[in-house]
């Protein structure tokens, strides 16, 4: 065998695979293999080019791909930060037409071009200003805008981060958003991003430099901070802007993830909120929320593409039901289980969890493998698999997600589920045809208290005296 051609069981070993799902992607043609005799025979470059190493990173600028214009009836969409395009998806099955994306990883810009090939494609926002991106797009400087959608980086907003705000590089890039916002005007514009943006602060204070003998926080170090200076500073370009918390599994996805979404109108209204389709209890005549089970339903376990658990952490799962996680071990193995973790604060419940195929998944993240996220599927000994990733987004199965495995679920894991994005572009289409949208007054849109435009103020008014 050449030292430039891997058989199938050195394949499987570099990319962390079975043999059949190397053998799988050989025969579905998702790694360009050959046949010898009776088995396949892979080029060691397209392993290491498609599923070992990283591709990602500040991809260059281009012209526009392809030939997509604004002359269809159509309402017309921008979509920026655009990842895999999950929200974008959700906005096309409500009836936009999305010219142009955004987009700086290399991985996600693959994906974008396979499943889109006429988009108009842009790299980093910081590089372009109101006249390029329609020049990009292939507008004029007259036409009219219907829709800018996108969610900034979250980071710099993370609860798990370090929380630097605007401070942060990625916080800035939050801010070139809100001036492309203000510059090209849209008649709606669609900010989505995580819930720890209702309490990050527009000034990040580290906490060993808080309490006795450090000054008092300014009030641009209080929470909330960043949430009021980007409604301040859209509100005075003329924009009424409404948001909410929002689950995703209230609109049909079969997954619990919470994301912020800021609807901003140009007319100066404030947009009512989004039309839930489910709910968990049946509330308002609603169908019951949609699980895993049913989301993967139909998937063969044979054509899974998986990254693999190691075999200490597979001893515990083997003893493991659906839905169970650590704390279902015998008491004897939770501490050899779970190491110094055991001692740690919190709930833990991400640790050595199987999902329930009966409930919708956890929210989830850029990586099923990883010890304190585990996301394993409810009775096959593995993390879940592209495919059902994928499902649980709501992506059609036959979207083709570029780049290295790891680099896959990233893209997949980051994605607003496709329903969600549905929702925002049903409601916002009814408001451009002038249309009424139903309200559902007392609705619990997510499990947090004053997490609303409506109650979000009174909750940052609490918070403040409780800091006097």
């Amino acid at each position: 065998m050449s030292s430039t051609q891997l058989t199938v069981a050195e394949a499987a070993s570099k990319l962390s695979l079975t043999p059949q799902q190397v053998r799988n992607l050989c025969r579905d043609g998702k790694l360009k293999a050959h046949r010898l005799g009776r088995t396949w025979v892979i080029e060691s470059t397209e392993v290491t080019y498609h599923y070992e190493t990283s591709s990602c990173g500040v991809a260059e600028d281009r012209e526009a791909y392809g030939n997509e214009t604004a002359t269809d009836a159509k309402p017309i969409a921008l979509s920026f930060f655009s990842g895999a395009m999950g929200l974008d998806i959700g906005l096309q099955q409500a009836g936009f037409r999305t010219l142009l994306a955004s987009e700086i990883d290399n991985a996600s810009r693959k994906t974008i071009l396979r499943n889109h090939p006429a988009i108009a494609l842009i790299g980093d926002i910081r590089n372009h200003d109101a006249n390029s991106v329609r020049k990009a797009a292939g507008l004029s400087p007259e036409q009219d805008i219907d829709l800018m959608a996108g969610g900034p980086p979250c980071q710099a907003f993370s609860t798990a981060g370090n929380r630097k705000g605007f401070e942060d590089e990625r916080g800035n890039v939050f801010l070139t958003y809100i001036d492309l916002i203000v510059s090209l005007r849209p008649k709606f514009a669609v900010i989505e991003n995580v819930r720890g943006l209702l309490s990050a602060p527009l000034s990040h204070r580290p906490h060993n430099l808080r309490g006795d003998g450090f000054d008092e926080l300014m009030e641009t170090e209080l929470e909330g901070g960043a949430l009021r200076d980007i409604i301040g500073r859209l509100e005075e370009a003329g924009y009424g802007v409404s948001f909410n918390l929002y689950n995703s599994a209230n609109f049909g996805t079969p997954q619990i993830r919470e994301r912020v979404v800021l609807i901003c109108s140009r007319n100066g209204n404030k947009a009512p909120y989004l039309v839930p389709t489910h709910a968990e209890d049946g509330a308002f005549g609603l169908p019951l929320w949609r699980t895993f089970g049913q989301a993967v339903k139909g998937l063969r376990n044979a054509d899974a593409t998986y990254i693999q658990f190691p075999e200490k952490r597979l001893r515990y799962y083997r003893m493991l039901g659906p839905g169970q996680n650590w704390r279902n071990l015998p008491d004897d193995l939770q501490r050899e289980a779970m190491g110094a973790s055991y001692y740690s604060g919190g709930g833990k419940t991400g640790f050595l969890r199987r999902l329930d195929p009966a409930r919708p998944a956890p929210t989830l993240v850029t990586h099923p493998a990883m010890p304190a996220t585990d996301l394993a599927h409810p009775t096959e000994d593995r993390p879940l698999s592209i495919e059902e990733y994928k499902r649980i987004q709501e992506f059609p199965d036959d979207y083709r997600i570029e780049g290295s495995l790891i680099e896959q679920y990233r893209q997949i894991g980051n994605a607003v589920p496709v329903s969600l994005g549905r929702a925002v572009g049903t409601l916002i289409m009814h408001l451009l045809n002038g249309k009424s949208v139903p309200q559902f007054k007392g609705f619990k849109y997510s499990r947090y208290r004053n997490s609303s435009d409506r109650t979000w103020l009174h909750g940052q008014q609490e918070l403040m005296l409780q800091d006097i």
